[in-house]
């Protein structure tokens, strides 16, 4: 691991708004889910671009345009530009375009979204695998792409076809809880054909790349909600990331997260950004953050003290992160989360 392993989430005694100049935020789980904002993202966001940070929207979900999603933002209260939305479907369509000729025909399955990111490149969107496409790709499509889409995919990649996917995120957040994502369409044609895809999204190099480009980011911060797409593209990129539990992450989940899983700040929502982050002090026998001290026992992590529980959550991250090293912690955290209520 080239990287050296965090064991404990950074304090900072500047607002992150301030000691970054772009936020790369992730949409579901962190700005909306459902396509209703989420509590205080609206407020926050307005603070932060007030102070002078640059906001831009990074997601995997490949469905929508960069216009849709920015007109969607502004109507929730959030002034956004299309080009302030960098997606999975322009970094896939970026890889493509490096690999194929100018004008070359790509079976698309998903989105409008894929669509309109393949022409920004040059390349043409067929429907069939007897349109005699160069590339395949694939990308999230909605609850209502159907089971013959899958089929064309098929097709196309067991004859060869180079086979692209925007993302491999096995479930995406709804109103409604969490549903079925991309990857988990991914799986249906590797099941099929045996084949593996080039990946672009989050938390490979290819989506990280696409952000850099088109945000011009110094001094980027990555905000989402799931540890193993934004937060270990973060790491992937060497920049520092907070995560909020406002998506699909939990407490024992965030434990028990390896080096490349594990944030630089924790937060509950996206008020962090606006606040400094409170520093976790080691101590000879465990970590104290605010008034809460953990420690690592032989079977379980513990926890005393009192006070706000997102500092009890940050003390047991150092101590469950110190306590694995470079692996995952396997400790116990049931009793010591229930006390924090998470």
């Amino acid at each position: 691991m080239s990287q050296s392993v965090r064991t404990s989430p950074a304090g900072s005694g500047r607002a992150l708004s301030e000691a970054y100049d772009t936020a790369l935020l992730d949409l579901d789980g962190v700005v909306y889910a459902g396509g209703n904002a989420i509590v205080h993202a609206v407020d926050s966001l307005a603070v932060a671009r007030a102070g002078g940070m640059h906001l831009a929207y990074v997601t995997n979900n490949a469905l929508r345009t960069p216009d849709a999603v920015a007109e969607h933002l502004t109507e929730l209260g959030i002034p956004t530009g299309a080009g302030d939305v960098i997606t999975s479907a322009q970094a896939v369509a970026r890889l493509i375009s490096e690999q194929v000729p100018e004008g070359a025909r790509v079976l698309v399955i998903g989105g409008e979204g894929l669509r309109v990111a393949l022409r920004e490149r040059g390349l043409v969107p067929v429907e069939s695998a007897e349109d005699d496409p160069a590339a395949v790709v694939q990308g999230y499509g909605g609850p209502d792409l159907t089971w013959g889409r899958f089929a064309e995919a098929s097709y196309a990649v067991a004859r060869g076809v180079p086979w692209f996917a925007s993302n491999t995120d096995l479930t995406i957040p709804s109103g409604r809880g969490i549903a079925p994502g991309n990857g988990a369409a991914v799986e249906v044609v590797r099941i099929a054909t045996g084949a593996e895809p080039q990946v672009a999204g989050k938390p490979l190099p290819p989506m990280h790349r696409e952000t850099i480009l088109r945000t011009g980011a110094e001094r980027p911060l990555v905000v989402g909600d799931r540890l193993d797409t934004d937060i270990e593209g973060a790491f992937n990129g060497e920049v520092d990331s907070l995560l909020v539990l406002t998506g699909v992450t939990g407490g024992a989940q965030l434990l028990a997260a390896p080096p490349q899983h594990r944030p630089t700040y924790v937060d509950a929502d996206l008020r962090g950004l606006l606040t400094g982050q409170p520093e976790v002090v080691a101590e000879a026998d465990g970590f104290r953050c605010g008034g809460w001290k953990a420690t690592a026992g032989a079977e379980r992590l513990e926890l005393d003290g009192e006070g706000e529980a997102l500092d009890g959550l940050r003390a047991l991250c150092a101590a469950a992160w110190t306590s694995a090293g470079e692996g995952s912690c396997a400790l116990d955290a049931g009793k010591a989360l229930a006390r924090l209520g998470l």
